[in-house]
């Protein structure tokens, strides 16, 4: 017999009396708990004495709060620099995809991370009773929380059976957060700041490259400053040349009006060959390579002044990078000191010297509650099967109230 069935079987039999049946129904439920007002005294008074025992059972706990503040958001000076450009200023702000520091920190605190240490630290497995790093994670949750304030602070809450470990891993909470903030780069400035870092030391090994190669250049052909040297070397030739020619000039017009044992016309001699010695000893060292011929290294001083141009031009190019990458590198250090994710301790967690729970009242009038009520169902229940079997016409009735009750029929 189904519900639809049953309600049409009480609705044939009763149909006249149904207004003054509910009269009659709740005046029968307040005579049925009368009557079993002791049963359920009895058992309501036995249920508050248990759950006052069970109460005083249960070990004492204290909660240790700290509190910090989280670094607000400043606007770096990559979004100041944004902001001031007409096109892409919409750019800056919520457009980059900054995060809210006080979402981050809770993630953060809230981390696998940050709770093996904890648990490592405090050797809460052994504290706990268990022997897993799952299990001491599950109970390590369960007895912390770390909300955000509306007011923007964060605070962490530890509850523990002893009042001084609460505390010390309340505190312990920030000083794990300060310590992944150090191993993390979580600003857009930190991670530009890395990124120099890495290319600055890559440009420096390539800059000492260069300059080695450059080295070895000027070894090979001796050139320091090819263009101004070449022009020093025929400039000085060419000046000795003329000073040559200029004395022989003078030698020659002397000798027209002096003897040989003329003090000045030996003088003039003397310096004449000195200088001739000079060209030639110049002349032989600058034109080894072409066998005395001073035309032959001119024309392969091109070949190595190009050379060195090549590696002049590489060891330039990569201090100019290396220059720019160091000027990089400070303004990200920079802007990172300005955004520096510091964490200020608002309060600091200390023991607690009154307990958080148990809350032995609210257990215990949470449990009576729950037995009186359970207590005052079972009496209507014991009364309405004793009506049964009295007066067989209440069958459909109950059988309707059972239907009613099923979970099958709540859906």
């Amino acid at each position: 017999m189904n519900r639809v069935d049953v309600e049409e079987k009480v609705a044939g039999t009763e149909p006249e009396v149904a207004g003054g049946r509910n009269k009659a129904d709740l005046i029968e439920l307040l005579l049925a708990l009368a009557r079993g007002k002791k049963a359920i005294l009895k058992v309501t008074i036995t249920a508050a004495l248990l759950a006052t025992i069970v109460s005083f059972l249960l070990p004492k706990t204290y909660t240790a709060t700290s509190t910090i503040l989280p670094p607000q958001q400043k606007q770096s000076a990559l979004n100041s620099m944004l902001g001031q450009i007409g096109a892409i200023a919409g750019l800056s702000g919520g457009d980059l995809g900054l995060r809210n520091p006080d979402d981050v920190f809770v993630a953060m605190l809230t981390s696998r991370t940050i709770e093996d240490n904890l648990i490592n630290r405090f050797d809460l497995r052994k504290a706990y009773r268990v022997k897993r790093y799952q299990d001491a994670e599950k109970k390590l949750k369960q007895n912390s929380e770390v909300i955000a304030t509306k007011e923007g602070l964060i605070s962490i809450s530890v509850t523990d059976r002893d009042p001084k470990r609460a505390a010390e891993i309340a505190n312990a909470y920030v000083q794990q957060l300060y310590n992944v903030n150090q191993n993390l780069a979580i600003t857009e400035a930190s991670q530009r700041r890395l990124f120099y870092e890495q290319q600055i030391k890559a440009e420096q090994r390539q800059l000492s490259s260069a300059e080695l190669a450059l080295t070895q250049v000027q070894e090979k052909s001796g050139l320091l400053q090819p263009e101004a040297q070449a022009r020093a070397i025929i400039g000085g030739i060419a000046d000795l040349r003329a000073q040559v020619a200029t004395h022989e000039v003078q030698l020659r017009t002397m000798r027209s009006y002096a003897t040989e044992n003329n003090p000045e016309l030996q003088r003039a001699e003397t310096e004449l060959a000195g200088m001739r010695s000079e060209l030639a000893k110049l002349e032989h060292s600058n034109a080894a390579a072409g066998n005395g011929n001073l035309a032959i290294p001119a024309r392969q001083m091109p070949e190595a002044e190009l050379e060195y141009l090549r590696r002049s031009r590489e060891v330039k190019y990569h201090e100019a990078l290396y220059e720019f990458l160091g000027k990089q590198l400070e303004a990200a250090r920079i802007d990172e000191g300005q955004n520096a994710i510091l964490v200020q301790v608002v309060d600091t967690a200390v023991a607690p010297e009154s307990k958080s729970g148990p809350k032995r009242l609210l257990i215990v009038l949470v449990s009576t509650t729950a037995v009186f009520l359970v207590a005052c169902l079972a009496v209507l229940l014991i009364e309405a099967l004793r009506r049964k079997h009295q007066d067989p016409s209440q069958g459909p009735r109950l059988a309707l109230l059972w239907h009613s009750l099923k979970f099958s029929s709540w859906s």
